[in-house]
């Protein structure tokens, strides 16, 4: 049986402007579930669903497939199960969906991979997810009613401790898994019904815009971000132009070159250096009179015209696996160390290439608090690490 997985994305929101595609912790929202389908190695197919071009590019970067949606189900009416019938009715290959919200970014492969065995070895028709919760509820009062409320799950006189109560389970809207048969007729859920708990960790649902600074930090911590595991950062290499700076170059009338940076790139890179982090810079011109004045007390290569022999070299004297490696840049010349590099990052402003190829898009531009972000990234994967290594 052919199963796909589908992430509906549509391009207007009310809430926050293509929300979909806006970046979480340095990757597109959709990107992390994307990357969970991928790793899973269950799904024959991979598929967004949507009715906007930026979606559709960010899609294909994460190597999903895109079905390109009606107007009929894209209007803010539309329904989740209307935009999944019609992805159907073109694609007669696919007999199960597996439709992901791209609003879940803490969604994990295994999870994905237990759901895929329910419905291909146990037989069941859906399968969707839950989330336990300790939230003790109570009768609705409307204004004007002449009454009292009432509680729903709980005698309070008899009030018990959350370790004594096993709790209630709660659709959380990550994934519904559903066989064509059911679909056609007009369900979700139906048919041989199984519920999938997820961690409560992993239970994060982005809806308003308040919820965001927060999902990155659940994220920063629960997420998924690839298969082989992270590992400590000791080196990060920067670019100089785009970078470090601005990229602008100013000229005198004495033909002196000058250029501007942001005091907190600065800062950012000596608290690298104090946490045992070394840094290199790099660059494709001789600015070696400018990184003198800057006086950062950095190891540099400049004129460097193959960027990655550089890496690779620098990689090999300090005896560094490629996931201790963190790398910085802006332009096509540093793609390739991107793609290398265990973290790799680029300024907002940087090339559409470059980004392509980043594990991170910061949200400030190069020379103005770029590198400073992007350690602060290093900081909380490196406590990523650690935290896994307690554990």
């Amino acid at each position: 049986a052919h199963l796909a997985a589908l992430v509906l994305a549509r391009g207007g929101s009310k809430g926050i402007p293509l929300k979909n595609i806006k970046l979480l912790a340095g990757v597109p929202l959709i990107g992390w579930v994307l990357r969970a389908a991928a790793d899973a190695g269950v799904f024959h197919s991979i598929w967004v669903s949507t009715d906007h071009d930026e979606i559709e590019k960010v899609a294909k970067q994460f190597g999903a497939k895109v079905h390109r949606r009606s107007p009929e189900v894209s209007q803010d009416s539309s329904t989740s199960l209307e935009a999944i019938r019609e992805f159907l009715n073109h694609h007669h290959e696919v007999d199960i969906v597996g439709n992901i919200q791209a609003t879940s970014p803490c969604l994990h492969p295994s999870d994905l991979i237990k759901v895929a065995d329910l419905i291909q070895k146990e037989g069941f028709d859906s399968v969707f997810s839950v989330v336990r919760r300790h939230q003790f509820r109570w009768s609705e009062v409307k204004k004007g009613e002449n009454k009292m409320t009432e509680p729903q799950n709980l005698n309070p006189a008899k009030r018990c401790r959350r370790q004594d109560w096993p709790g209630e389970l709660y659709e959380n809207g990550s994934f519904y898994f559903a066989k064509r048969h059911l679909i056609e007729k007009g369900y979700l859920q139906g048919g041989k019904m199984a519920y999938y708990e997820m961690h409560a960790e992993h239970s994060v649902d982005i809806d308003i815009d308040i919820d965001w600074p927060i999902a990155e930090q659940r994220v920063l911590s629960f997420g998924y971000f690839g298969k082989e595991p992270l590992k400590e950062v000791k080196l990060l290499v920067c670019g100089i132009e785009g970078c470090l700076t601005n990229g602008r170059i100013y000229v005198t009338e004495d033909q002196k070159e000058m250029v501007s940076y942001d005091y907190r790139d600065i800062v950012g890179l000596d608290l690298l250096k104090k946490r045992g982090i070394q840094v290199r810079l790099i660059s494709e011109r001789d600015c070696s009179k400018t990184l003198s004045a800057m006086q950062l007390g950095c190891i540099a290569k400049v004129s460097a015209t193959n960027k990655l022999q550089v890496l690779e070299n620098w990689q090999k004297q300090m005896a560094l696996s490629w996931k201790e490696v963190a790398y910085l840049g802006n332009e096509e010349s540093d793609v390739e160390c991107l793609k290398k590099a265990g973290i790799s990052g680029v300024p907002a402003d940087a090339c559409a290439v470059a980004q392509k190829a980043a594990g991170y898009i910061c949200k400030s531009s190069g020379g103005c608090g770029a590198v400073r972000e992007f350690a602060e990234h290093i900081f909380l994967l490196v406590e990523k690490v650690n935290s896994a290594r307690k554990q």
